[in-house]
């Protein structure tokens, strides 16, 4: 059952509820926590357009591209060097591929140069927050936004040799009540911008700002958040919550991200974001078989 209106952005229309639709990950970092990201030098240029052709290969419906890393404690990276890793990538992807390009940042120069590279959608991880400029290029540009809920401080994550980044002592007053509240604020934003309702994906930022057991809950309640009355994005692909709950790092929490991806299916997911598209592709299906009697 449709629960928003479609979305069509380009040759593709996602109908909400109809499936689980799988955004593949494309890392244009030298520092990504997953090591997905770990190349050198201009590799990326030529590398992540091959990428976006696995990843369409495995039935990714979308592509996201990011050109810096958003792990616990990571530093900002500057807006030229930014430019620099994601603008030749969306460029070379937007000539192989036909499927919508989301352009994983929080600053608006960055989106506007991405879009005009090829992007049809802006994914937010400070959900509009902390660029006042980007609700003013997402209208005017009329792409699809992800506005995703965060709370990371750089002074709230703790590092662990092998398992990476977490984030300890985040308080919240009620955890889903909270992000739904802040993400609310988040598309009010957007709205009167001039952003089309119907253009708005909201992700709860599995990982941002939130500890282990945090995470672990905000899984298991995600169907709350429908109550937004937009579709909801979750990306618990190899994040630290995985990790630190099966004590593995990140090149061995397949399994574990399976799990979550299916229980964020169950819960309501609409689309997930995921650095194993082959895998969660077949654990979606299943999972929609299930769960949207759509085999």
């Amino acid at each position: 059952m449709t629960l928003y209106p479609s979305l069509t952005l380009g040759s593709s229309t996602f109908t909400w509820g109809a499936q689980t639709y799988i955004m593949g990950i494309i890392n244009a970092t030298p520092d990504s926590f997953s090591g997905d990201g770990l190349v050198r030098g201009d590799d990326w240029v030529s590398r992540r357009p091959c990428q976006a052709e696995v990843h369409l290969a495995a039935g990714a419906h979308i592509l996201d591209v990011g050109g810096e890393s958003t792990r616990p404690g990571s530093q900002s990276t500057p807006l030229g060097e930014e430019l620099r890793r994601v603008i030749p990538v969306i460029r070379a992807i937007a000539r192989k591929v036909n499927i919508p390009i989301s352009i994983d940042t929080y600053k608006a120069e960055v989106a506007r140069q991405a879009i005009e590279a090829g992007a049809t959608i802006i994914n937010d991880v400070w959900g509009f927050r902390m660029d006042n400029d980007m609700a003013r290029v997402a209208a005017e540009t009329g792409v699809g936004v992800v506005l995703m809920h965060n709370r990371s401080k750089p002074k709230d994550a703790v590092q662990q040799a092998q398992l990476g980044g977490r984030y300890v002592g985040v308080e919240y007053t009620e955890l889903l009540g909270d992000i739904q509240r802040e993400l609310s604020e988040s598309v009010e934003m957007a709205l009167k911008a001039g952003v089309k309702e119907d253009r708005i994906i909201v992700d709860p930022g599995i990982g941002f700002g939130k500890t282990v057991e945090q995470n672990l809950e905000l899984v298991n309640r995600l169907g709350e958040l429908k109550e937004l009355g937009c579709p909801i994005l979750v990306g618990p692909s190899r994040k630290s919550f995985v990790g630190y709950t099966l004590n593995l790092p990140p090149d061995q929490r397949l399994e574990g991200t399976a799990a979550a991806v299916t229980l964020c299916i169950d819960r309501g997911a609409d689309i997930v974001r995921v650095h194993d598209v082959t895998q969660m592709m077949r654990v979606a299906k299943i999972a929609d078989a299930i769960v949207r009697r759509n085999p």
